[in-house]
């Protein structure tokens, strides 16, 4: 679920609705930054429990020579400026098409399908690897710099969890607990699959996990982000409910309001994983958030706090909205109801130093953000419903009630 996951990939996942439907009920829910939810076992939480007081230092106990494969892209900016507040040396490795505008940062330019010459006869502390789209990059990279680094930070994603064995969606399963921690099952290759041949995402994810490990051993952090979002992320898979509450009104809400979800604002993620480049911190690492279990609902209250519009959610059930036509992670954006990728185990991460900001904070910002945006992009969003869409779906849903 990195930024780079294809629309294509995506879809894969939306075939558990063909054979499942959760009854839902429509309820109007507008509270405001400060209130509380009570949860289903009476007690009551904050919309937001994880909204830390305190930023990490500034500088660097062990300033390294960092070398980032990728730093144009969604992630890429904010980890090299992190790394260079910090105190870093930082190289980046491009193909010098996107605009880099990134002082006291070395630029390197070339092709990780063919053009590595520029990476040649060089050495680095640790390589932070956020950009790999295909396992055979990988293979690459870690052949020419296995003994031009200490230590190697793959970037990968939680859909490398999968095939035969990994627990999949349960019928009406709110999931209380995770159900998946670092190890469990990944994807493995099909049978007649070579070295060489084309992967689908998840196992291009779990594939380039392994040879990274194989080719720095006992020198490989892996991190597997769930939904990365926030400004600057044009995928529009979170952007759209910021933007969406904001215009006030009727919201469509989906499925039942109590099913897990879980984001990680790019600020957070990048920052935690220079911090881990600097201390050498080994392993892998599941890396979303927030810091305790998040419904649906939250998720949608936090970033209903920072608008004045009036609001009224209505919550429309998973079977209606199949019968609609309407896909999850597409036509409702950041929703996956039951899916295990919705709720993993963050113990490990956790306790390895990743921190929050509050949800309120990246909605403002990613929504600040958007607003920047030029207007063709936010006239054609590549996730989410029109409002016109939602409108006849929510006059059927009235409708049938």
């Amino acid at each position: 679920m990195t930024p780079e996951t294809p629309r294509a990939a995506s879809t894969t996942r939306r075939d558990f609705l063909r054979s499942v439907g959760v009854a839902g009920a429509g309820l109007a829910l507008s509270p405001r930054l400060g209130d509380r939810l009570e949860a289903s076992d009476g007690s009551e939480r904050p919309l937001w429990p994880d909204a830390r007081e305190d930023r990490p230092a500034r500088v660097a106990r062990n300033p390294k020579r960092m070398l980032v494969l990728g730093g144009t892209g969604f992630i890429g900016p904010h980890m090299v400026r992190t790394a260079v507040e910090r105190g870093h040396e930082v190289s980046i490795f491009t193909r010098g098409r996107a605009q880099a505008d990134l002082p006291d940062v070395e630029q390197l330019v070339g092709d990780r399908n063919n053009d590595l010459s520029a990476l040649e006869g060089r050495t680095w502390d640790v390589v932070l690897d956020n950009n790999a789209r295909d396992y055979r990059w990988v293979q690459l990279t870690t052949a020419l710099l296995q003994d031009a680094a200490e230590h190697y930070v793959f970037v990968s994603s939680i859909s490398a969890y999968g095939g035969e064995g990994a627990p999949g969606r349960r019928p009406n399963d709110v999931m209380r607990e995770p159900l998946l921690d670092e190890d469990a099952r990944r994807f493995t290759p099909p049978d007649g699959w070579t070295d060489g041949d084309e992967a689908h995402y998840g196992l291009t994810k779990a594939l380039s996990e392994n040879i990274a490990h194989e080719a720095f051993p006992g020198r490989t952090t892996v991190v597997r982000p769930g939904l990365i979002v926030g400004p600057g992320d044009q995928t529009d898979r979170f952007t759209y409910w910021p933007v969406r509450i904001d215009e006030g009104g009727e919201v469509l809400a989906p499925g039942n309001p109590e099913h897990a979800n879980q984001v990680i604002d790019q600020r957070d993620l990048t920052e935690w994983i220079v911090r881990l480049a600097e201390d050498g911190t080994m392993g892998d690492f599941n890396a979303t958030g927030p810091a305790s279990r998040m419904s649906m609902a939250e998720m949608l209250h936090g970033v209903r706090a920072v608008t004045s519009s009036p609001v009224e959610f209505t919550w429309v059930s998973e079977e209606f909205l199949q019968a609609q036509g309407l896909q999850p992670w597409s036509d409702v954006p950041a929703w996956m109801p039951g899916d295990p990728l919705m709720y993993v185990s963050l113990e490990r991460a956790w306790a390895a130093g990743l921190t929050y900001r509050p949800l309120a904070q990246t909605a403002h910002d990613t929504l600040e953000w958007d607003k920047t945006r030029p207007a063709e992009e936010r006239e054609n969003r590549n996730a989410g419903m029109s409002r016109e869409r939602e409108r006849e779906a929510l006059a059927a849903w009235h409708a049938s009630r």
